[in-house]
């Protein structure tokens, strides 16, 4: 039971703050608890949903001064539920604002905007950036954790595009952090996530995305092994344009589905293209001759695609990742049979991730190890009902456990929840502990911003 905060101290609070203090039991308490993992249900003593960096640093002051845990909130999408606790959560929502100049190709954006947010303020100048797979994705955590998206072999990482960052520190002082200004947090704010304050605004660096093509192309479960392994020698050659995965997801009740796959497990092929669908059907060309039983290709705009395989919310969530090195015929082999544990049907995925282009060529010097590796394999679990949770849950970790062979030990830490500092410390690069931990100390030494992949304090 949430022991309820003085109101007094809540008076206080609320004095000089311009946006809303949500307290239990008051108007909307239970919907701005809520994040987007069902497994997660906390039960915040304050809910300081904040209108500017002002009421960011009087709600830190707040959480310090009555020695309250601080959990901060944008999107709500960490599978562990980090951005709600038990105490004090900084809700960034309403800094969502998005400001594009297509001039100079960026945009500037408000800590708590979502990927739909920026998507959507881009797409009427035919402008886009790296970003998640899911249109309600946090941009601020996102990135800060390194950045994966349908772009990134084009374009680079979300990180690789981050001009400037703006944070409030554990201190209250607003700092901006650039190439020139406080050069190592910036540095730190390339894959070391949320450990340094709370970031109300970020400047990306846009590129130019008139066109884009999506593919789905699918096929009875069975055929999943031989169809992955041209996948994987089409991956091999394909541009940088090119994007996507291969799946094992629930069949989806769309025209293009065949009747016999529709609520059944499904392989399938996803493709994108950063360009138009002419071009795109040509470099596909490979893909397209192997007896596929569903297809949908078409040229749609950017913002939509990001809509269209949005994950359901308030759903159970497990998830976990492994990079790696190679994906030889012995570990396609395990990820097919693999496939059968996940729940189905659901909105889960079996998925492989194609990495290369511009990600292995975006700078070596940031605090994303992973970005080396030429493939990613993702479980990632979402159903319904409890009673799947230790089936979903044991899915994932075994598809971890099957590729460890492989890996290369480093992992994008966005893509997994709480599997030990180990885990935190490769997925930033143990090459990276020391300096990560020293810009930590200088930004927040009393770890106040510890509810992530965290770095303490040196």
């Amino acid at each position: 039971m949430t022991t309820e905060l003085h109101p007094k101290l809540l008076t206080d609070l609320r004095a000089g703050f311009a946006g809303e203090v949500i307290t239990p039991g008051g108007p909307g308490y239970d919907e701005n608890r809520t994040v987007f993992n069902a497994m997660i249900d906390r039960h915040p003593r304050v809910i300081a949903q904040c209108e500017s960096p002002a009421d960011v640093a009087a709600a830190i002051a707040f959480g310090r001064e009555n020695e309250l845990e601080i959990a901060v909130r944008a999107g709500g999408h960490a599978v562990t539920g980090v951005s709600v606790n038990d105490d004090l959560v900084i809700d960034l929502r309403r800094m969502n604002a998005v400001v594009v100049d297509p001039e100079a190709g960026t945009a500037r954006v408000g800590g708590g905007a979502v990927m739909a947010d920026l998507d959507r303020a881009c797409q009427p100048y035919g402008l886009a950036t790296t970003g998640g797979r899911d249109s309600s994705t946090g941009v601020a955590g996102l990135t800060l954790g390194g950045g994966s998206g349908w772009l990134e072999r084009r374009y680079g990482l979300a990180c690789d595009n981050l001009l400037a960052a703006t944070l409030v520190t554990a201190e209250g002082e607003l700092v901006t952090a650039d190439e020139d200004r406080h050069p190592e947090l910036f540095w730190a704010l390339h894959g070391g996530g949320g450990n340094f304050g709370v970031v109300t605004q970020l400047t990306f660096r846009l590129h130019e995305l008139p066109h884009f093509t999506l593919a789905m192309l699918l096929w009875p479960p069975e055929a999943g092994p031989a169809v992955l392994g041209r996948y994987l020698d089409f991956m091999g050659t394909a541009p940088d344009e090119v994007g996507g995965g291969f799946v094992y997801l629930t069949g989806p009740p769309e025209p293009f589905v065949p009747a016999g796959l529709v609520g059944g497990l499904t392989a399938a092929v996803l493709l994108t293209y950063a360009g138009g669908e002419a071009a795109a059907r040509e470099v596909f060309a490979p893909m397209l001759g192997h007896g596929h039983t569903g297809e949908m290709i078409a040229e749609l705009p950017y913002a939509d695609v990001q809509c269209m395989l949005d994950d359901p919310p308030g759903e159970r969530n497990y998830w976990s990742a492994e990079y790696l090195h190679d994906f030889p015929g012995e570990a396609a082999e395990l990820f097919c049979a693999r496939a059968a544990e996940m729940v189905c049907p659901s909105a889960s995925i079996h998925v492989v991730f194609p990495m290369g282009g511009a990600v292995a060529r975006g700078p070596a010097d940031f605090p994303v190890p992973w970005r080396v590796a030429p493939w990613a394999v993702h479980p990632f679990g979402v159903w319904e009902d409890p009673a799947d949770d230790a089936r979903g849950i044991a899915w994932a970790r075994g598809v971890r456990e099957d590729m460890v062979p492989w890996s290369i030990g480093a992992v994008y830490l966005n893509f997994i929840g709480d599997e030990g500092p180990d885990r935190v410390a490769a997925g930033l690069g143990t090459g990276n502990a020391r300096r990560l931990a020293a810009v930590k100390s200088a930004y927040d030494p009393e770890n106040v911003f510890h509810l992530n992949h965290n770095i303490v304090p040196a």
